[in-house]
C-alpha cells in the first residue's frame, strides 16, 4: 500500500450554509432538522457528509477504475465481497477463512472501491468476509455556529394517494414540511497518511479528488427539502511529515467564526466574520480551497 499512498498530514475545516432548507433530517423527530436539545444549535452527521462526497466521486468518475463506490443501495454488502475473491480466484464460502486470503480480498476491495480507500468500512461479514478497514479520512459532526430556528409551516397538495382519499370532500389535503430558516455550519476533519500507507493505499489523487468533492458536493445534490446549501470555505492545514507537526486542536483554532456584534438573527453568510490566524506552527501550512 506504501508507494503510492499520500506522505503527509491533514486537517481541514469545512463551513457551509443552508438557507430555507432542512440540511440532515432526523428520522427520530419526522425529519425534522437534527437539533442540540441543549443548545439548539443545528446538527449535521459525517455520516451526510460522506454520503454527499460518495455521490459526486460517482457522478464525476463514473466508470473509472478504482473509483467505484461499496456504500450505495445497488446490491448486497456481501456479494461485492464475494466479488473480490470471486476476481482473485480464491476458495469462496468456507469457515475458518485464511488470514492471507481475507488480506488480498481486503486489498482488492481498497484498490477497487474509492470510499473505502477514503473512509474505510466494515467488511466482515457474510461468508467471504474482507475484514475491517479503518479509513484515513474522518470527519466531526457539523455544527451550526449560532442555534437555529426550526420552522414547521403547514403546506397543502392536490394529487392524492388513493382512491379513497380521492373520493373524499375537498379538493386539497394538509401536510407539513420543517426548515431551518438560515444556519451557518462547521466540520472539522482528519487526514492519516499512516493509515493510508499501512492500511488503504489512499493516494495524493485520492486526496486531490476529496477536495473536489468536497467543494462540488452540493452542486448535484439540490432538492426542494434541502432548500439552498453552499459551501462557503474549506481550509486546508498540511503538515511536512506523516506523522504530524502540530496538535490539530491548535490548528483549528487558528479559524474562528463569529457573529458580527450587531447581528440578532443570523440571515446570510455576510452576517459572520472569519478571523484566520496564519502563524502556522513549524511545518505546517495553510491552504484556503474556497
Amino acid at each position: 500500500m506504501e508507494n503510492n499512498a499520500i506522505k503527509n498530514r491533514y486537517e481541514f475545516v469545512i463551513l457551509f450554509d443552508v438557507e430555507n432548507g432542512n440540511p440532515n433530517g432526523d428520522p427520530d423527530a419526522g425529519n425534522m432538522p437534527r437539533i442540540d436539545p441543549e443548545t439548539s444549535g443545528g446538527i449535521v452527521t459525517d455520516v451526510c457528509i460522506k454520503r454527499k462526497i460518495r455521490n459526486f466521486v460517482e457522478l464525476y468518475k463514473e466508470g473509472e477504475a478504482g473509483c467505484n463506490i461499496l456504500i450505495k443501495n445497488d446490491r448486497s454488502l456481501n456479494s461485492k465481497f464475494t466479488e473480490a475473491y470471486d476476481k482473485l480466484g480464491l476458495p469462496k464460502g468456507q469457515k475458518g477463512k485464511n488470514a492471507d486470503d481475507v488480506k488480498k480480498a481486503q486489498e482488492y476491495i481498497c484498490a477497487n472501491y474509492y470510499d473505502v480507500r477514503t473512509f474505510g468500512a466494515v467488511m466482515s461479514t457474510g461468508d467471504d468476509p474482507c475484514g475491517i478497514v479503518k479509513g484515513p479520512v474522518q470527519l466531526t459532526f457539523g455544527k451550526s455556529i449560532d442555534p437555529v430556528y426550526v420552522n414547521d409551516i403547514t403546506i397543502t397538495r392536490q394529487a392524492k394517494t388513493t382512491e379513497d382519499r380521492q373520493n373524499a370532500a375537498g379538493t386539497t389535503e394538509m401536510g407539513k414540511k420543517s426548515f431551518v430558516s438560515y444556519g451557518l455550519y462547521r466540520i472539522e476533519g482528519f487526514v492519516s497518511a499512516l493509515l493510508a500507507q499501512k492500511v488503504t493505499g489512499f493516494s495524493e489523487d485520492d486526496l486531490e479528488l476529496l477536495w473536489t468533492a468536497i467543494i462540488n458536493m452540493f452542486e448535484n445534490d439540490r432538492s426542494a427539502a434541502r432548500g439552498k446549501m453552499c459551501l462557503r470555505k474549506l481550509y486546508v492545514f498540511k503538515h511536512d511529515t506523516a506523522l504530524g507537526n502540530a496538535p490539530a486542536q491548535v490548528l483549528f483554532d487558528k479559524i474562528k467564526v463569529e457573529k458580527k456584534p450587531d447581528i440578532v438573527a443570523p440571515r446570510s453568510f455576510d452576517d459572520y466574520i472569519i478571523t484566520v490566524d496564519r502563524s502556522m506552527p513549524t511545518g505546517v501550512a495553510l491552504a484556503e480551497k474556497i
